[in-house]
């Protein structure tokens, strides 16, 4: 880490370990912050169109049937950033034959992540966001795999840097604070987040993003748990009902300035450019679900009319609502949500596949998955 990029502003302290490196260790939050007109526009229009969003999802006849295939999308794109290769229709695949294989680790880790994101908004909404919280989410994170240096769940003992792939300590460009200064970091981070803040809720947010990536309190997955600690806030602060909105297309999109900005602040004390970069990320990621949801029920409607066309049963409508859910499924998965026989699964998969809303992708005889591509199109591409 060059300590001469770090000038007077910086938040924070550079300390030298007793194995002779430096690190960084975070001033506790909240920074002397002069909110400029210009960023109390940024703050409007990023309320603006997430409240935009916020009354798109209102209106929708079933808010659960897009939230599965959105956790889901988040899923692959924050692990892509962290190196795994699965995708989403790997991911659906996976899950739809409930498989287990152990071929398949970066898969599994994915799926990990949607677990863990939706078990938050399982919980209360006035979930304590506590340390122990955390600890629980990188569990879930890790659960079953062999990442996590096989300390999924705890915090780690050991220094940590961030810098190109490969490199050592002494190549690194950031070196966070060394376990010891760490513990006194994250006590500090936490009576933050469980302290009602006077700074507007986006700006408190992009301030705990930073903060929590800065400590770097994992020896893995810190990236994905600081990406759902901000979904947490969102619908903590009550900018956010649902789980529709995710930054991690953003960041991925966006990654060499990410990491930039992130650095300038604990270089220079650069927090508005970083808040800046943040509340335009609300902004556009608030417009991009919008129009991915205003798509998916434009499907809706277009498959719901092909069918009624042919007098289709309520049975068959049903199915069609759950392919936004899951758009890939099983005859045994259809047989079981449907409470039907597996001959009469088959045959409404049958109906599907004769309308070109679904396509067998395996190509066996058994153990056949069902794929509504255009479904799976909409909800994944990376730009519209």
């Amino acid at each position: 880490m060059d300590i001469a990029e770090f000038n007077e502003n910086k938040p924070g302290r550079i300390i030298k370990a007793l194995q002779g490196y430096e690190a960084f260790v975070p001033n506790p939050l909240p920074p002397d912050i002069k909110l400029s007109w210009s960023l109390v526009k940024e703050i409007s229009d990023a309320e603006r169109n997430l409240s935009r969003l916020e009354s798109t999802v209102n209106f929708l006849p079933n808010p659960k049937l897009l939230i599965n295939p959105f956790v889901r999308r988040e899923a692959v794109l924050s692990s892509q950033i962290e190196g795994t290769q699965a995708s989403l229709s790997d991911l659906f695949y996976f899950e739809a034959l409930k498989t287990t294989e152990k071929d398949l680790p970066d898969v599994k880790e994915v799926s990990n992540y949607a677990f863990a994101l939706e078990s938050i908004f399982e919980e209360k909404n006035n979930t304590e966001l506590t340390l122990e919280f955390l600890k629980e989410l990188h569990k879930k994170l890790f659960r079953n795999t062999n990442k996590g240096f096989n300390s999924p769940g705890e915090f780690r003992k050991s220094q940590n840097w961030i810098g190109p792939k490969g490199c050592t300590l002494n190549e690194a460009f950031f070196v966070p604070p060394p376990p010891e200064e760490m513990k006194n970091a994250l006590k500090e981070f936490e009576k933050y987040l469980i302290t009602p803040s006077h700074l507007p809720a986006l700006i408190n947010i992009a301030l705990i993003h930073y903060q929590f990536e800065t400590i770097h309190p994992f020896n893995d997955g810190n990236g994905r748990i600081g990406r759902i600690l901000t979904v947490m806030l969102l619908h903590k602060y009550g900018l956010l009902s649902k789980p529709l909105l995710y930054l991690s297309a953003y960041f991925e999109k966006n990654r060499s300035e990410y990491y930039r900005l992130l650095l300038a602040v604990s270089q220079k004390g650069e927090w508005e450019k970083w808040i800046r970069f943040f509340l335009r990320g609300i902004s556009e990621q608030s417009r991009d679900v919008v129009e991915r949801i205003n798509l998916l029920l434009s499907i809706r409607q277009r498959y719901r009319n092909k069918l009624q066309a042919v007098r289709s049963s309520a049975l068959l409508l049903k199915l069609i609502d759950d392919l936004f859910a899951n758009p890939a499924i099983t005859v045994s998965r259809v047989a079981e949500s449907c409470n039907i026989t597996p001959r009469a699964a088959q045959k409404n998969i049958d109906k599907l596949l004769a309308e070109g809303i679904l396509k067998e992708i395996t190509g066996k005889k058994r153990n056949r998955v069902y794929v509504a591509s255009e479904i799976v199109r909409i909800i994944g591409e990376n730009k519209l």
